[in-house]
């Protein structure tokens, strides 16, 4: 099905190394680049896992100077960038190899955009701060679902305002993403869950985007069918292939719908929870895009219904009860992969919704949001998530 759009269309991908053992790609990137003193960005817990030894041995052993740095938090803070920054400029690097999941390449992000253009990372939000060309980097994701080794976003954690900052600008897509499915197979089976879901909000944030195209469209579509025949599968057992594979490929193409057609009130009411209750983000969403989804619907059930069709909900007699259908069966998948069904369990109190509502309603993802929504609007979706 073809919609209707915006008349000129942007899709932007970095170059892209996907399949089983193509974390041996990672030198090679890093060499066409120009790099020969790399700081690998990761943190503690992939250190317990056969990935990081065999990436920095392989960069080693191709002549590659490496330092590292492993601080990084599940929820990325400025301090912990400018700590990286810090080993970044006394090794005198040339360029960074993120290892991690969304929060470990967005730190890497944070690092680059200093390196480059100086000053304090919470400075960079908004859009297109940052001005001068970054330092090369590569990414190598070891989940499945957040989409930062392909897109223009970078999300950090205020600490003083307790909430979190969108930055994004087209310098933050890394010069080569490497996705080897491999890495997922020493997931826990509640990241994998996270993850997956948050993929799934983003096609569907994507598709219903004001910015969305055909090309985003497409992805959407095609990423949204693959995570829903896959992620639980995944859940199950973190060790089968296929469904890694799968899932590797998902979570691609919904990072390349989301970073060209940006995101919506999912994400947008989803950073401040995030940064006030350092709650894991994939769980987040999964909570707030059912109610999303409904309030959206209310002025255009229309992309919600295809999306529907899609994953195999059966149409109902509107548009209106189809979305609601497809609404009620991602909150049922949510369920079923183990994520909690309400905010309450995630650490938010009823006295944080006003603060919450402010900060959502000025995060850059509430701009391409299909419906814009109130201050009292933002507030009686987080009620209704409680």
């Amino acid at each position: 099905m073809i919609r209707t759009g915006v008349r000129i269309a942007k899709f932007h991908t970095p170059e892209i190394i996907i399949g089983h053992g193509s974390l041996a790609e990672v030198p090679r990137a890093a060499d066409g680049l120009g790099v020969r003193r790399l700081m690998v960005v990761s943190d503690r817990p992939l250190m317990a896992t056969p990935w990081y030894s065999e990436l920095c041995d392989r960069l080693r052993s191709s002549g590659l100077q490496v330092y590292s740095f492993t601080g990084v938090s599940p929820n990325p803070r400025a301090p912990e960038v400018s700590a990286a920054l810090e080993h970044y400029e006394s090794a005198r690097c040339e360029g960074i190899v993120a290892l991690g999941g969304g929060s470990v390449i967005d730190a890497a992000k944070g690092v680059a955009v200093l390196a480059a253009n100086g000053g304090h990372i919470l400075e960079y939000e908004g859009i297109d701060r940052a001005r001068r060309p970054l330092p090369p980097l590569v990414a190598a994701p070891t989940t499945a679902g957040s989409g930062s080794d392909v897109s223009q976003f970078c999300i950090i954690n205020d600490v003083d305002r307790r909430t979190k900052v969108t930055i994004i600008g087209r310098g933050l897509v890394p010069d080569v993403s490497v996705i080897d499915p491999r890495v997922l197979a020493t997931l826990p089976p509640e990241v994998v869950a996270q993850s997956g879901m948050d993929a799934i909000t983003h096609c569907i944030e994507a598709y219903a985007s004001i910015a969305h195209n055909r090309l985003t469209d497409i992805a959407a579509r095609s990423a949204i069918g693959t995570a829903w025949r896959s992620l639980e599968r995944l859940v199950e057992d973190p060790g089968d292939a296929q469904a890694g594979l799968d899932m590797a490929y998902a979570a691609l193409e919904a990072g390349m719908a989301f970073t060209n057609a940006i995101l919506g009130a999912t994400h947008a009411m989803s950073h401040p929870v995030g940064g006030l209750c350092d709650a894991p983000h994939g769980a987040i969403n999964a909570v707030l895009l059912p109610h999303v989804i409904r309030f959206n619907a209310e002025t255009d059930p229309q992309p919600y219904a295809e999306l529907a069709e899609a994953v195999g909900v059966a149409a109902a007699s509107s548009a209106h009860t189809t979305a609601e259908r497809f609404a009620a069966r991602v909150a049922d998948l949510s369920a079923r992969v183990g994520l909690p069904g309400s905010l309450t369990p995630l650490g938010v109190r009823r006295e944080d919704l006003a603060v919450l509502s402010a900060h959502a309603l000025a995060d850059a993802c509430m701009t391409t949001n299909p419906r814009q929504p109130t201050a009292d609007d933002v507030h009686r979706l987080y009620r209704e998530a409680l």
